[in-house]
C-alpha cells in the first residue's frame, strides 16, 4: 500500500506534512455525496460529446496519468494518495438521472459513462450505481456510450443486452499498455491486460459494439505496443478505436513522474524527452483542438501506424471515440393503464 502523498493542493490555504516521521499508508475511505444534479454539460470542442454521468468522484484504479486528478483538490482533497483512496460516492445518481429524463427538456441526447473517473472502478462491485443508471437508460431507450479500465464491466453483459436493443450504445475498453508490467507499474488498481481483453470479448460476442481506447498513448513507453494492442483488440471484437497523448495538467505532472521514476527508472528519461517532443517543449498542451493530440514528426510517425495498423485489421478510427452519429431512440415509458 502507498503511503499518504499529495502534491501541495492550490486550492487550500494550510498543508498538513510529516517531519519527523513517516506519513501513514493511504487506507480506503468512501464518502457519500447527494448532490442536486448527475449530468455534467461539457462544451469543449475536443471530446466529442455534451453530456457525461460520473457515479464517483476520485479512482481506485491509481493511474499515475490520469488527468481527472487536480479535480479531486476542488473537494478539500489531495491529486495523490486522496484521488485513490478518499473516494466520493454518488448515492442518488439513478434517482437522478430519472428526473432529468423526466424533465420537459431532455431530448434524449447521447451520454457518456464517465467521461472523467472509471464508472467500473472497484467499489462498482458494491454499490451498483452505474448498472442502475444503465437499467434506467434502457428503460428511457436513451443511448449510451462508455469507456472503462475494468473488466467489471462484464457483469452488466445483461442490461447492455437490453439497451442495445432499444437505443444506441457502444463501450470502449481503455487498454494502454500490452505489457502486464507497464500496468501494474502505472495503473496498478485497474483490471490486468488479459482481463479487459476479455472483458471486451463477452461483450462484443453478446453483440455489444465494442473498441479499443489507446490512452494515454505514452511516447517512449507504449508507442512500441501500439500494433499488438490493435491486433489482441481486433481478435477480441474490437471494430472500432481511438488514440489520445499523454496529458499532464497541473498537479498530475508531478505525480505521474514521480511514479515513473519509482516504478519505470529505467524509462524515465526517454519518457519525459518524449513528451516534450510532441508538445512543443512542454509537458502539457491546454489549448482546445490540441490537448488531445500531439504534435510533430515523432507523433505523426504514431498517427500514420495507428491508421495504417487499423485499416488493416478493419477497425473504425475516430477522433475521440464519442464523436459518432446517435439515433433520437428517446421516449419515456407510459404509464400502465389501469382498468378501474
Amino acid at each position: 500500500m502507498r503511503r499518504v502523498d499529495n502534491p501541495k493542493n492550490r486550492f487550500e490555504r494550510t498543508q498538513l506534512e510529516w517531519v519527523e516521521e513517516p506519513p501513514p499508508h493511504a487506507g480506503l475511505e468512501v464518502h457519500e455525496e447527494r448532490p442536486k444534479s448527475i449530468l455534467s454539460e461539457n462544451d469543449s470542442p475536443d471530446i466529442g460529446f455534451r453530456y457525461s454521468l460520473n457515479p464517483y468522484r476520485g479512482c481506485y484504479h491509481a493511474c499515475a496519468y490520469c488527468y481527472a486528478r487536480p479535480s479531486h483538490q476542488y473537494w478539500g482533497f489531495g491529486a495523490g494518495t486522496d484521488f485513490e483512496r478518499k473516494i466520493i460516492v454518488k448515492v442518488t445518481a439513478p434517482e437522478l438521472l430519472r428526473e432529468r429524463f423526466e424533465r420537459s427538456d431532455w431530448r434524449g441526447e447521447l451520454i457518456v459513462f464517465s467521461g472523467n473517473t472509471d464508472c467500473y472502478q472497484p467499489l462498482e462491485a458494491a454499490h451498483t450505481l452505474t448498472r442502475r443508471c444503465l437499467e434506467v437508460c434502457a428503460e428511457y431507450k436513451n443511448p449510451v456510450s462508455i469507456i472503462t479500465k475494468n473488466a467489471l464491466v462484464a457483469r452488466d453483459v445483461d442490461v447492455l443486452c437490453r439497451l442495445r436493443e432499444v437505443a444506441q450504445l457502444r463501450v470502449y475498453i481503455s487498454l494502454p499498455f500490452a505489457d502486464p508490467a507497464h500496468a501494474r507499474a502505472l495503473e496498478p488498481g485497474a483490471s490486468p491486460p488479459p482481463r479487459r481483453l476479455a472483458a471486451m470479448q463477452a461483450l462484443s460476442r453478446a453483440g455489444i459494439e465494442t473498441g479499443i481506447a489507446i490512452a494515454p498513448l505514452i511516447v517512449g513507453l507504449n508507442d512500441g505496443q501500439l500494433s499488438e494492442l490493435l491486433e489482441r483488440a481486433s481478435q477480441a471484437g474490437a471494430r472500432h478505436a481511438f488514440l489520445t497523448a499523454l496529458r499532464l495538467p497541473g498537479e498530475v505532472k508531478e505525480v505521474f513522474e514521480s511514479r515513473l521514476r519509482e516504478a519505470l527508472p529505467g524509462y524515465a528519461d526517454k519518457v519525459m524527452s518524449g513528451i516534450f517532443q510532441i508538445r512543443r517543449g512542454k509537458l502539457n498542451e491546454s489549448e482546445f483542438g490540441k490537448r488531445m493530440q500531439g504534435q510533430g514528426p515523432r507523433w505523426q510517425v504514431v498517427e500514420d501506424l495507428f491508421e495504417l495498423q487499423c485499416k488493416r485489421l478493419g477497425i473504425q478510427t475516430t477522433r475521440t471515440g464519442m464523436d459518432m452519429p446517435v439515433a433520437n431512440t428517446f421516449e419515456r415509458p407510459r404509464g400502465q393503464l389501469t382498468l378501474f
